[in-house]
């Protein structure tokens, strides 16, 4: 009987820890959506400079955003974001977007394809945009 009450109690800590492991996971991966779906806000309705916000502090260092560079973010009227896949993961991820550019001065529209990607830092339990802001403007 007595082997009975260890074994239990050993499978009992087992389920535990694997559930508070899950809870953590989870917390990231709510994490992520939340940031995910404030990024997607952030473009979808012109706010390129809280956008930037968002964009991983080491690539704001190297890539640098002049006034003229978030003016030009004013030329266009995004029209709708659409995730058309995601690849989460525990410290990075992906999402493929498509996106509806309205250029403000001759009212054309296209479509273009963006790729998010993620990275979390653990230290600041913060997931960031390692991708920068979408290019509007490649291919013209």
């Amino acid at each position: 009987m007595r082997g009975w009450r260890q074994w239990w109690a050993v499978c009992a800590m087992a389920m535990l820890l694997a559930l508070a492991g899950c809870a953590s996971t989870g917390k990231q991966m709510s994490a992520l959506e939340r940031a995910q779906y404030t990024w997607s806000a952030a473009i979808r309705w012109g706010d390129f400079e809280g956008a930037w916000n968002l964009v991983d502090p080491e690539v704001r260092k190297v890539v640098l955003l002049s006034d003229t560079h978030f003016e030009r973010y004013k030329q266009i009227q995004v029209s709708h974001y659409r995730d058309l896949a995601s690849r989460p993961g525990e410290t990075e991820a992906a999402r493929e977007i498509e996106i509806g550019v309205i250029n403000r001065h001759t009212m054309a529209e296209r479509t273009m394809r963006y790729t998010e990607q993620w990275r979390y830092d653990a230290e600041t339990k913060t997931w960031w945009v390692t991708s920068g802001l979408p290019d509007f403007w490649a291919g013209e």
